[in-house]
């Protein structure tokens, strides 16, 4: 199963065969058949998924498709400024402390989310 890094590879291969002519063809060749190679070794090895028949490979969603990671940061500084100024007047530095742990919390949990 092809995947668009695979696809791309290929394309630059055919290309650079096109732009260089044919006394360069064995080793064009034998390039995009090592990255072959190496990219086996890799799935074996269990650092890539096995592809499915008939199912697209997944990819991680990127910052430009989901912005929600920045989003939830613009927002937790904002609310970060009364809920300190709040937990100070109450509590005090451990106050402080303890919201500030809380809304690392949750930006770290919401990266987490993410790279599942």
């Amino acid at each position: 199963m092809a995947t668009d890094d695979l696809r791309k590879d290929l394309r630059a291969a055919v290309a650079a065969r096109q732009e260089l002519g044919s006394e360069y063809e064995a080793e064009i060749i034998d390039g995009f058949l090592d990255k072959l190679d190496q990219r086996d070794l890799h799935r074996r090895a269990g650092l890539l998924p096995e592809p499915v028949p008939g199912r697209p490979v997944a990819k991680a969603p990127s910052r430009e498709t989901d912005p929600g990671g920045l989003a939830l940061a613009i927002i937790s500084i904002v609310a970060a400024i009364p809920i300190t100024a709040i937990a100070a007047g109450m509590m005090g530095k451990f106050g402080v402390l303890i919201c500030w742990a809380g809304l690392v919390g949750i930006n770290y949990a919401r990266i987490l989310a993410r790279r599942r």
